[in-house]
Parts: structure tokens; C-alpha cells; sequence
């Protein structure tokens, strides 16, 4: 099996309004969904002075049926709790929005940048403008692993849009994500900490899950994932540093396709981007929909790459940020962020 897709840019959708505060630093790796009224929206993090991220609200405005601009209609989420600010930062970062029919919600996994740097959290909402939040993520404690996931900051958070078999057999909520294993961001000294039978301290996909039958017992228990599985480690040049997943999967013939992102280049430490020397690009995985840990084939070379002046020139050169992928006029058309200031989007095709 190969994996028959590709990704062709079309150009911006939105760059930082003139003027506007809250998006001086940039607007990049938008959310994005589909209001009851059927209208196309983004959900992109918008970035103000000292690096405070909030999840704005645009609708999408078509061209001939492909996205072209937006107009923005404010702010839906801003480091409002305690949680989500430090004494020297804050943000709500890098929304990820998947639509759950059999939930009735938008359900947002979202980066809260606290007082212990960046922790995954979780929002809900049925109309993409009132969100309710359920809290921070919280990985159930696992033996087989000789470690607590809870301990370590957590980005690329993702649902998929659908109930899927869980390791245990039971109908399941699943969820993508990618712990970051170093500690000595926290405690002077630390370093990393694997988990029992990970041998690569490069950031990789795991996934988690939750029995729908807890979650019909109550939404709030879509925050208490358990069954930790490694689904995919760094292969190939192009994702020599570190992959995350992008988007939510994507249910197509072969599988689950998941665009991620693979990073080459020089990162130092700690959680400040324009210290990078590196590149992102976007590849692709496609997962076995009978069990969602086993990847059935991925992309040896990137299928998108930074190019153009918007994508090689930002607050973090050279990035391309996979995020969001919607459906218009049966077209599947993939946001993303670029070099961490703009927002572009590009056409999915499967190769005939």
C-alpha cells in the first residue's frame, strides 16, 4: 500500500489585521467548522504582544467554492482561568476542532500555556462560538508504562470524529497526541524521562482513549483518557527532530489519514519558537481503522513543503502547519499555518 494523497496550495486565507492588537504577532494554526447554519468557519490562534494566544472566530469566504479570505467575528476563547496563564505567560494555544455527530459537539483540544508550561485541555461547544470548558486532560494512570503522562507537557492533541475500536475491545473516543518526554524545562537537572519500552526520546503520536459508554454517563469523561498506545515514531529525513499530528483524521478508503508534521533542525530548549533554526513540513500516515495504533503505510517524503515568502518568512521561518481539514462542494480543502504569522490553505487529492 502506498498512500495515494497529495496536497497543492492555493494561497493565504487570512494574515494579521493592520491595527488589530490581539493579532500583532500573528494569526496561524486556525480550528474549523461548520456552524448549524452550514457557513464554513476558522477558529485560528491569534497571537498579541508578549506571545498571549486567544482562539478567534472568522467565517470563511469562498471564491468559486475555495477559500479565499475571512471575516473575522471575534474573540471565543482567551486565558480566562488560572490555569492557563503563568506569572510570565499565558495562552490558550493551537485550537484542533473535530465535529462528533454522535456527540452533538464541536469538541476543541486546545494548548492551555500555564504556569507548567503547555498542558492539554479540552472544550466543547455546539455552534463554535459558546464554549464550555471540561478542564485539563487527564491520562489515567498505567503500569505497563512506569510512568504518570500527566507529568509531562503534551501538544498535537486530536480527536478523531467517530467511535473506534479501542484496545480493549470497547467502542471508543480516540485521541492523538505527542508527550514531550524532557523534564528539565520544570527542574534544573531533570532530563528525559521514557516510559517503560520507549527506547527514542524524539517526540512522537500516541493515542488515547475513552469508552463511549463512560462518555454517555457524562461528557465531561472525554477529559479522562486511558489506554496509552505509541502509534508513530520519527522514520524519515523530513521528521528527523520530532511528528505531531495536524488535522483530524480523515476517513477515507484505504484508512485514516492523518496529516502531521515532521521537523528537521536545530531546537533548543524550553517552549520559545522564535529561538528555532528549524523546518516544518507535512506528511502523512494512514491508520489501520480496525485498530487505530497500527499504521498501514506513510509518507517517506513530504507532501507539502515551505516555498513561498509567507511560509519561509514569519515569526518562525520555514514552517508549514497542517491544522484543519473541511469539506466544500465534495473538495477537501487543508488549513494551515504559516511560519507561524499567517494562515493558508491547500487542496487534498487522491492520486487516480
Amino acid at each position: 500500500m502506498t498512500v495515494p494523497y497529495t496536497l497543492t496550495r492555493l494561497g493565504l486565507v487570512m494574515a494579521p489585521e493592520p491595527g488589530n492588537e490581539f493579532e500583532s504577532e500573528g494569526v496561524l494554526n486556525p480550528a474549523t467548522g461548520h456552524t448549524p447554519d452550514g457557513r464554513l468557519y476558522l477558529l485560528p490562534r491569534l497571537v498579541a504582544p508578549g506571545n498571549v494566544s486567544r482562539v478567534g472566530l472568522a467565517e470563511v469566504e469562498l471564491t468559486d467554492g475555495v477559500p479565499t479570505g475571512v471575516r473575522r467575528e471575534g474573540i471565543v476563547l482567551a486565558p480566562d482561568e488560572g490555569w492557563e496563564r503563568g506569572r510570565n505567560n499565558a495562552g490558550v494555544e493551537d485550537p484542533r476542532v473535530t465535529w462528533i455527530p454522535s456527540l452533538g459537539q464541536h469538541v476543541m483540544t486546545y494548548v492551555a500555556y500555564g504556569p507548567l508550561g503547555p498542558k492539554p485541555a479540552l472544550a466543547v461547544s455546539e455552534d463554535l462560538r459558546t464554549w464550555t470548558r471540561l478542564g485539563p486532560l487527564h491520562f489515567e494512570y498505567q503500569p505497563d508504562l512506569d510512568t504518570d503522562l500527566n507529568l509531562f507537557p503534551n501538544k498535537d492533541t486530536v480527536f478523531f470524529p467517530e467511535p473506534v475500536p479501542g484496545p480493549d475491545g470497547e467502542p471508543s473516543y480516540a485521541m492523538l497526541h505527542r508527550p514531550m518526554w524532557d523534564l528539565g524545562w520544570f527542574r534544573e537537572g531533570e532530563g528525559v524521562h521514557l516510559p517503560a519500552g520507549v527506547k527514542d526520546d524524539r517526540p512522537g503520536i500516541w493515542v488515547s482513549f475513552v469508552p463511549v459508554a463512560e462518555v454517555e454517563r457524562g461528557l465531561s469523561n472525554l477529559v479522562h483518557l486511558r489506554n496509552h498506545r505509541l502509534v508513530a515514531m520519527s522514520e524519515y529525513p523530513f521528521e528527523e527532530l520530532k511528528i505531531g499530528a495536524g488535522p483530524a483524521p480523515l476517513r477515507v478508503p484505504e484508512g485514516w489519514l492523518v496529516i502531521h508534521h515532521g521537523v528537521t533542525g536545530e531546537q533548543p530548549k524550553g517552549f520559545d519558537p522564535t529561538t528555532q533554526k528549524v523546518s516544518y513540513a507535512a506528511g502523512a500516515l494512514l491508520l489501520d481503522p480496525s485498530d487505530v495504533t497500527r499504521v498501514l503505510d506513510r509518507t517517506a517524503e513530504p507532501i507539502l513543503v515551505p516555498e513561498t515568502e509567507e511560509e519561509r518568512i514569519g515569526t518562525v521561518g520555514n514552517v508549514v502547519f497542517p491544522t484543519a481539514i473541511e469539506e466544500v462542494d465534495g473538495v477537501h480543502y487543508v488549513f494551515y499555518g504559516m511560519a507561524d504569522a499567517k494562515i493558508g490553505v491547500a487542496r487534498l487529492d487522491r492520486l487516480s
